[in-house]
């Protein structure tokens, strides 16, 4: 997806957020900031752009958001479990209506035969639902894949979560 279909796609999630009256909130680790990038791109994105936490080392991920050391020590990083709990954890801390988070092995290095390189969770939440997650893996460079999880994680946000 390029840079114009990215900022098209924000501007898309936000109008969808006006709309709904609901700002949206992200907890990040192998895309680095690159959604709350992309969103904030927009201008008057802070109308319904809440926060974005980069929580890139597990230790981020629990000062920040939440995430409990048994699940990092149980699932690894890169996980349905954690991904939830970065969501909802975003979801508390910033009082948002919506939240994304996204774990995952970018590469080149750091994946394993059940995890290979390229392995991205998405975790969803919203206000009064259980959190969602979802695993995709995407082919490619490291910047391929940070390009492509960030291109579904707004996908997703506009198509299945901001549709009500």
């Amino acid at each position: 997806m390029t840079d114009n279909e990215l900022s098209q796609l924000s501007l898309e999630v936000g109008q969808h957020l006006l709309r709904l009256k609901a700002t949206v909130t992200t907890a990040e680790s192998c895309t680095g900031g690159w959604i709350a990038k992309v969103l904030t791109d927009i201008a008057g994105s802070s109308q319904w752009f809440e926060r974005g936490f980069v929580t890139y080392s597990n230790e981020a991920k629990q000062a920040m958001v939440g995430v409990t050391s048994s699940s990092l020590e149980s699932f690894g990083a890169v996980s349905e479990q954690v991904v939830k709990e970065m969501a909802t954890g975003a979801l508390k801390q910033a009082r948002a209506q919506y939240a994304v988070a996204v774990s995952g092995i970018a590469g080149p290095d750091g994946g394993t035969a059940e995890k290979p390189v390229g392995t991205v969770w998405f975790g969803f939440a919203a206000d009064g639902a259980n959190p969602l997650a979802q695993r995709k893996i995407f082919s490619g460079d490291r910047e391929a894949v940070r390009r492509q999880a960030t291109a579904y994680a707004l996908l997703m946000l506009r198509d299945h979560f901001l549709k009500n």
